[in-house]
């Protein structure tokens, strides 16, 4: 089975009951759910109670414990609003008798209004131009081993840098970048609720890390300990996911041991498609791991 159609698998949750669900985790060599996966699942778990004719148009999460990838995550969910327009529903997601994150998104029916959008920024080189990570293996030197081990793992997603030298420098760098990520294999076509729930497990990719660029530090240096706190977005605009997005980050702020960042995701066309924001971890350890 390729990543691509084991993400569509565990993106599959199994019905336990009236508004109970329950889901699964890849198995990898890894220390925890990724945080991105908890989020689709979530997604998934209210739109199973919601009409089909309503999208969803934001979400807002809470990380509070990391996730077990070796037993099944049983989601939760509370269905607060039933609206004339709209749509909201409280989902938490449960292992070992415990919450491990909560969500709260709201759906609505698709309307016309007012329609404009902040531009693609310019002169971003294309995807065909740059090196996906794993050719980034071959080409770069100095690149943690951790990393390595991340970038050579098979996923079900593809992304290529267009900013480079955080990875192998310790440079105080502005607290942006740029990443073109696409999925590697076939969205099924007609089924708009689950391009949400794909651009929603990517949104959580590499946006914690541009909260450390201005310190010279990365996520997997051994004095960092991080983790996401919370996750918002917004979509904005429907849009097949069968090539690459620009993923746009900045982080505005670090303190108290907390990173904030923000995204934005285009399509190759410019069209503004959906806006993150998180805010994580980032504290330094007393001794390092």
């Amino acid at each position: 089975m390729t990543a691509m159609n084991e993400l569509l698998d565990i993106l599959d949750l199994e019905e336990l009951e009236h508004n109970l669900y329950r889901g699964r985790s890849p198995q990898v060599e890894w220390q925890r759910v990724f945080g991105g996966q908890t989020i689709a699942q979530s997604l998934v778990a209210a739109q199973r109670t919601v009409p089909a004719e309503r999208h969803v148009h934001s979400l807002h999460g809470y990380f509070m414990r990391p996730g077990d990838i070796k037993v099944p995550i049983v989601y939760e969910v509370d269905r607060i609003r039933d609206g004339a327009s709209f749509t909201t529903r409280r989902v938490t997601a449960v292992q070992h008798g415990q919450a491990i994150f909560s969500l709260e998104t709201s759906f609505q029916v698709r309307e016309q209004g007012l329609d404009h959008q902040i531009p693609m920024p310019p002169d971003v080189p294309m995807p065909e131009t740059l090196l996906s990570q794993r050719d980034l293996l071959k080409t770069m030197e100095h690149i943690p081993e951790v990393i390595r081990k991340f970038w050579a793992r098979e996923r079900p997603l593809e992304i290529r840098p267009v900013n480079l030298k955080h990875y192998s420098s310790r440079d105080r760098l502005p607290p942006r970048q740029n990443v073109w990520i696409r999925l590697t294999g076939p969205v099924p076509e007609g089924d708009p609720r689950l391009s949400s729930v794909l651009l929603a497990y990517l949104s959580d990719m590499t946006l914690l890390d541009t909260s450390t660029f201005a310190h010279g530090r990365g996520l997997f240096d051994p004095d960092i300990q991080a983790a996401s706190l919370d996750h918002a977005m917004w979509f904005h605009r429907a849009h097949a996911l069968d090539d690459w997005l620009l993923y746009t980050q900045d982080s505005p702020s670090a303190s108290g041991s907390r990173g904030f960042n923000r995204g934005a995701l285009y399509a190759r066309d410019g069209t503004l498609i959906a806006s993150t924001a998180q805010e994580g971890l980032i504290r330094l350890r007393r001794q390092p791991k």
